[in-house]
C-alpha cells in the first residue's frame, strides 16, 4: 500500500496535479519500518480497513517535514485503491517463485517419465488391480496436468496484474479532468496494466487466480495420493526420499511415513473451501462491497501460502522419489496372470465375439481364484479356449509387456509438449 501511495505522489507530480517537491516528501515516509503495525491493526478494526489508519499515519508523518506535501497524500484515491493495488503488487511478487517451482516440478516429473517409460506396474481401478500400465505413463499423466496448470497460471497472472484506481465510486471525479492522466501515470510508475475501468466490485480477477491455484493444488493432491498409496507397506512400489528425522513415529521405530504427501493432501483438502469463499464473495453491492471484499483479505493470501507449500513439498518428493521396480514386478505377479485376463478375452473375441469371450474368460478367472492355480494353467486346460488359442499364444498374451497399448506414443506426445514449454 505504501508503494501505491509513493507511486501516486509521483503520478500527481508528473501530471501537474501536485507541485514539484511533493513526491519526494511523501516517498521519504513510504517505508513500512516507520509504522507501528500493531497500532495500525487496532485502528483498522474500528475503521473498517487498514488503509484508513495507514493514510492517516502517513499524512501525519509527511506533515512533520512538509505541511504542503501532506495535503496531497492519497489525493484522488480511495481506501480500496490502495488495498487492492497493494495486493496486486504482492501477487506479482508471489507469481515468480511459484512459476519457477512449477517449472522445476515439471522437469522433475519429465525425468521420471523418461527413466521409467517402459517400467511395468499394475494399473489400478477402484483400488484393485486392473491391467498393466507403465510407470512412465502414470507420471506422464502428472506431467501433462502440471503443464496445463502452468498455462492457466500464466493466463491468470496476465489478467490480475492491473492497477486499481477509481476514487470513491470509480469515476476519479476528485481529480477533475486529470483522472485518466493520473491513472495512466500511476500504472506506469507501478509497471501494471491500466484497465478500461476500475474494478472495485468486479472480483473475477482475484477469483480466477484463486481458482487456478485451487486446480493446481488438486493435481498436487492427486500426485501425493498416488505416491502415498504406492508407498503402503504391502505395495512398496515408490517411497518419498529419506532424510534424517523425516517420517518417523513417536511409538513405532520401524515407520517411514509419507509426511510430505500428508502435507500436500492436507492443503488439497483445505484449499477448495477457500476458493469457494473467493467465488462466493463475487456478487458485491453497487460500487463498493460490504463483507464480500473483506472476506477476500485473508483468504487469497492463505490460498497462495497453502499452494506454495504443497508445491514445494511435491517438488521435493518427486525430485528424490525412490522407485522400486522389483516391487512393481512382484505386484504384477500377485494375481498369477489374472491382471491380463482382458488381453486373453480381446484375443479370443476375434474368434467367438466379445461377450462370449468375456464370459468364458470370466469363468476361467473365477476357476483360477477358487483353485489357487495360475490363470495360464486354467486356460491351457480349457477346451473352448484351446480351440482358438495355442499354449504359446496364451503365454504371449499373459506377458505384461505385450499389453501396454499406446502408452509409448502417449508418453512421447506429453514429453514433446513439455519441451515446448517456455
Amino acid at each position: 500500500m505504501l508503494d501505491f501511495e509513493a507511486a501516486l505522489a509521483q503520478a500527481l507530480t508528473r501530471t501537474g496535479v501536485a507541485p514539484v517537491g511533493v513526491a519526494p516528501a511523501i516517498q521519504a515516509q513510504c517505508k513500512a519500518e516507520l509504522f507501528a503495525t500493531d497500532a495500525l491493526a487496532r485502528e483498522a478494526s474500528l475503521a473498517g480497513n487498514l488503509a484508513i489508519p495507514l493514510v492517516k499515519a502517513l499524512t501525519a508523518a509527511v506533515a512533520k517535514s512538509d505541511e504542503k506535501a501532506a495535503g496531497f497524500v492519497h489525493w484522488g484515491a480511495t481506501s480500496q485503491d490502495a488495498i487492492d493495488t497493494g495486493l496486486v503488487l504482492q501477487l506479482r511478487a508471489a507469481f515468480d517463485p511459484i512459476a519457477s517451482q512449477l517449472a522445476q516440478l515439471a522437469d522433475a516429473i519429465a525425468r521420471l517419465v523418461e527413466e521409467h517409460r517402459t517400467t511395468l506396474l499394475a494399473g489400478r481401478t477402484w483400488l484393485q488391480q486392473a491391467s498393466p500400465v507403465t510407470f512412465g505413463l502414470k507420471t506422464a499423466g502428472w506431467l501433462d496436468a502440471i503443464n496445463r496448470h502452468r498455462f492457466r497460471f500464466a493466463a491468470a497472472r496476465q489478467q490480475v496484474l492491473v492497477l486499481q484506481f477509481g476514487g470513491a465510486v470509480g469515476t476519479l471525479a476528485a481529480l477533475g479532468t486529470q483522472g485518466s492522466a493520473v491513472a495512466r501515470a500511476l500504472a506506469e510508475e507501478l509497471k501494471l496494466e491500466l484497465p478500461s475501468v476500475p474494478w472495485h466490485t468486479h472480483r473475477d480477477r482475484f477469483a480466477e487466480v484463486a481458482a487456478a491455484l485451487g486446480l493446481l493444488v488438486g493435481t498436487l493432491g492427486k500426485i501425493a495420493r498416488d505416491i502415498s498409496l504406492m508407498a503402503q507397506t504391502e505395495v512398496g512400489e515408490a517411497l518419498e526420499p529419506a532424510a534424517p528425522g523425516k517420517g518417523g513415529s513417536s511409538t513405532l521405530p520401524h515407520k517411514r511415513n509419507p509426511v510430505g504427501s500428508a502435507v500436500v493432501l492436507a492443503a488439497a483438502i483445505r484449499v477448495p473451501a477457500l476458493v469457494s469463499i473467493m467465488l462466493a464473495a463475487m456478487p458485491q453491492e453497487h460500487e463498493r462491497g460490504l463483507g464480500g471484499w473483506h472476506a477476500e483479505w485473508d483468504t487469497l493470501p492463505e490460498i497462495f501460502l497453502l499452494a506454495a507449500g504443497a508445491l514445494s513439498h511435491t517438488t521435493q518428493i518427486v525430485g528424490g522419489l525412490e522407485v522400486h521396480e522389483e516391487k512393481m514386478d512382484h505386484n504384477l505377479e500377485a494375481t498369477h496372470g489374472l491382471i491380463l485376463a482382458e488381453a486373453v478375452a480381446i484375443a479370443l473375441a476375434k474368434h467367438i465375439g466379445r461377450m462370449p469371450a468375456h464370459h468364458l474368460i470370466e469363468k476361467a478367472s473365477h476357476a483360477a481364484l477358487e483353485s489357487g492355480r495360475p490363470l495360464n494353467d486354467v486356460l491351457v486346460q480349457d477346451k473352448q479356449v484351446r480351440e482358438h488359442l495355442s499354449a504359446a499364444e496364451i503365454d504371449k498374451l499373459l506377458d505384461a509387456k505385450n499389453y501396454t497399448g499406446s502408452a509409448e506414443s502417449m508418453i512421447e506426445r506429453v514429453l514433446a509438449d513439455h519441451k515446448k514449454q517456455p
